[in-house]
């Protein structure tokens, strides 16, 4: 849920600050600025939520991801076995990328072990599965997030929408803002997650 809204017209300003703000980090600059040029597909920070559904079902499947036309809130978004896909093409994208993030032990639990999801509707079941820490826990629903974010870019959807409803804007103009998108990213790289150019790396042939 975001927690400030953004206002379209401060966008420029927002963009100008945050990169500022990122230094001499070439690699997380110019992924920042693919993230911001979506900012084009969603006049006034509005699009349609679910029109990029199928694109997000598509990776699923190239990942060999089971799906499952059905609303999360009969079960969860990831029952261990398929994510359920009737959800925003957001959610969708950052599903595969909790699933891409999961050791393949959690691969096997509701909601990869880390929590209820939002739009997981037996969040009980889904908590009580929980089995690492909340540092743990925390550090991969920022890594998802981002994850999912560059797969909305590569995919051409407006990408920005999930990055201001996640709240990687939110104090833009504060240091630990940039810089906290610069480690998630890095971490990303790190674990061979993102090419040399900072594109999610396709699944494997």
């Amino acid at each position: 849920m975001i927690l400030t809204p953004v206002d379209p017209a401060a966008l420029p300003h927002i963009f100008e600050v945050f990169e500022a703000g990122l230094g001499g980090d070439a690699f997380a600059r110019a992924v920042f600025r693919r993230i911001a040029e979506t900012a084009a597909l969603a006049p006034g920070l509005k699009a349609d939520l679910y029109a990029g559904q199928a694109k997000a079902v598509a990776l699923a499947k190239r990942f060999g991801i089971p799906t499952l036309d059905e609303d999360p809130a009969v079960a969860f978004s990831w029952d261990g076995r398929a994510i359920r896909t009737r959800s925003e093409t957001s959610v969708v994208f950052h599903e595969v990328a909790h699933w891409q993030i999961a050791s393949p032990e959690r691969r096997l639990l509701p909601d990869f072990g880390v929590g209820a999801g939002p739009e997981s509707g037996r969040i009980d079941e889904a908590n009580a599965a929980v089995c690492v820490d909340a540092a743990t826990r925390e550090e991969e629903e920022n890594l998802s997030s981002l994850l999912g974010i560059l797969w909305e870019v590569e995919y051409d959807e407006p990408a920005i929408l999930a990055f201001a409803e996640q709240n990687w804007l939110e104090l833009y103009d504060r240091p630990s803002t940039p810089a906290h998108f610069a480690r998630c990213l890095w971490t990303l790289k790190d674990r061979g997650l993102l090419t040399d150019e900072g594109r999610p790396s396709p699944p494997p042939i």
